[in-house]
């Protein structure tokens, strides 16, 4: 351990020595595991993991490098997202066509840590049976760490319980979008005439959600968490979107619950996701609930219990929605099969669409990019009811 540049300290004690990479310094956070192969950037750029410090499972990490195209974060508060990465193998090399920039280069401009090996299969066991503890840590490129410093910092964090992060991750002004998804030989392009406006309300959304919208024809208005339901609706829109974010939903209804209870009474179609679908949850009356390991990665098994179709999809959360606290005219809609933790909901009588995982992706496969074509088919039912007769 004295040869020791980097470490992790858990709340517990528990000490992991490496090697430090990207920031040097010292930050705490609650310790996941994500479990895709693909996408690291992609995954430390998604403002749901606002401090937290992610670990790896997949051991090769960086053979893409970074560049600038591949980043989540929607706003510059956002920029601020996950705290630490953690590796089993030391940083590889960039061996890809895209590659703007050195991953280790990369962390260090974005402020993250990196540490490499660790026994990450080992972590990854600890947090599958304890559950995600909180950690701090650290790099410091001349060694001589301070190990009980180290602890102590994992112990004075305060935690993601009550935590109103998506608070932190969001601008104040609001901003429109029109990029679509990104394309082999063209890469991101602005779409054209638009078919619908949308107002996504921003607890973190990441920039894939507003591409995708891009593409299914619709122009996004973003607005932060604390607008009001009647300016929301004095912008016009044709639907409204509730996006993930970062944080206990708990907390963060606390701040924007009356709005999302007052949509949801107009009538216009919703389309809430993650952190989105939980609020809306709580709007319509459940709870939700901490989860011990949470899901992240980009393999993850959704069953759409309408149709029965297994989607293979992405997800990144530590929170659900307990389904024994559904309401009457409230029903589960998608279902995890890794564990039986719900995925969605659906609502009687109302345009609602809500899912917990990560429709847009990015990282993970596109089997859920169908749902913002039935979005788009929502809005436009209700633009043709709105529509004066004749």
């Amino acid at each position: 351990m004295d040869s020791a540049t980097g470490a992790l300290a858990l709340a517990d004690g528990t000490i992991f020595a490496g090697h430090g990479a990207g920031a040097a310094g010292t930050r705490n956070g609650e310790l996941c595991f994500n479990t895709a192969m693909t996408g690291y950037q992609e995954i430390l750029t998604d403002p749901s993991y606002a401090q937290q410090l992610v670990l790896f499972t997949f051991p090769h990490i960086g053979n893409v490098g970074a560049n600038p195209e591949d980043h989540e974060d929607s706003t510059p508060p956002a920029a601020d997202a996950a705290r630490g990465a953690i590796f089993r193998e030391p940083i590889t090399a960039p061996s890809n066509w895209r590659s703007a920039e050195d991953f280790g280069v990369w962390l260090a401009r974005k402020g993250i840590i990196g540490l490499s090996g660790v026994d990450t299969r080992a972590l990854t066991r600890r947090i599958r049976e304890l559950g995600m503890p909180k950690a701090a840590i650290c790099h410091q490129p001349e060694g001589g760490i301070d190990f009980k410093a180290l602890v102590a910092a994992a112990q004075a964090w305060a935690g993601l319980d009550n935590a109103d992060l998506a608070a932190d991750v969001v601008q104040e002004e609001p901003f429109g979008h029109t990029e679509g998804l990104w394309k082999l030989g063209t890469g991101h392009q602005a779409m054209g005439n638009a078919e619908f406006h949308t107002v996504v309300v921003d607890f973190g959304v990441k920039k894939n959600i507003l591409r995708n919208l891009a593409s299914a024809g619709a122009r996004s208005t973003v607005v932060n968490g604390d607008a009001t339901s009647a300016e929301i609706l004095a912008l016009k829109p044709d639907g409204v979107v509730f996006s993930n974010g970062p944080g206990d939903p708990a907390a963060t209804y606390v701040r924007s619950g009356a709005m999302i209870g007052e949509l949801i009474a107009s009538g216009i179609p919703i389309l809430g996701i993650c952190l989105g679908h939980q609020m809306l949850a709580l709007a319509l009356g459940a709870r939700t609930m901490k989860m011990a390991q949470g899901h992240h990665g980009a393999n993850h098994p959704v069953k759409d219990l309408a149709t029965g179709k297994v989607e293979i999809v992405s997800m990144n959360h530590g929170f659900t929605v307990d389904v024994a606290t559904l309401p009457p005219g409230v029903a589960e809609s998608h279902r995890s099969l890794f564990d039986g933790t719900n995925s969605g909901l659906a609502v009687a009588g109302k345009p609602i669409i809500s899912v917990q995982h990560h429709p847009e992706a990015s990282p993970g496969p596109q089997d859920s990019f169908y749902l913002f074509e039935r979005f788009t088919g929502l809005m436009r039912d209700y633009r043709r009811k709105q529509a004066p007769s004749t």
